[in-house]
């Protein structure tokens, strides 16, 4: 599989990619809880284009999966008790995984996070970490079969939940 770096040409595809996803994959509302508009957002995919953090993988020219895979984790990182403190610049972070509905439950998702996984190791990062609603059981026991483990919870906003609760999960390198 390889990762293609997303650039502002692929941006109306991604977002009708996203927006396929949202609206056609099953159990969205119970699971991830992702909402047309709401998350991911256009901005957001905007922004993770324009910072090289964006990137799509592609069958016969269609969008199949994208990851934004940043370089850095955010401050709602912070509070989580990880395997190693590390700077925030030393550290991966996995957002907003996706496979086409159409090929969901194919092993995508997987070789999706095993490329990021890799190409955060070649970049020299410390630490690959992710969050994930904690309604969003099948991608908890997806990251764990991985080689993710649980590190702690916050009771976070984000507009397309409201207040919920994340569960936070690292690499075990």
């Amino acid at each position: 599989m390889k990762l293609i770096l997303a650039t502002q040409n692929d941006y109306d595809a991604i977002i009708a990619f996203y927006d396929d996803v949202t609206e056609r994959t099953p159990e969205m509302a119970t699971y991830a809880r992702w909402s047309k508009g709401k998350h991911p957002t256009e901005e957001g995919i905007s922004a993770y284009i324009d910072e090289g953090s964006m990137y799509i993988y592609q069958e016969g020219g269609e969008i199949i999966a994208a990851v934004a895979l940043t370089m850095y984790q955010g401050e709602d990182y912070h509070a989580i008790q990880w395997s190693r403190q590390v700077a925030d610049d030393e550290v991966a972070v996995i957002h907003i995984l996706a496979v086409s509905p159409d090929r969901q439950g194919t092993g995508i998702g997987s070789e999706m996070i095993r490329e990021a996984i890799r190409l955060a190791q070649s970049r020299g990062m410390k630490a690959i970490r992710l969050d994930a609603l904690a309604s969003n059981t099948p991608a908890h026991k997806l990251y764990e079969r991985l080689g993710f483990e649980y590190r702690g919870t916050q009771h976070l906003y984000a507009e397309n939940t409201g207040w919920m609760d994340f569960f936070f999960f690292e690499f075990r390198q």
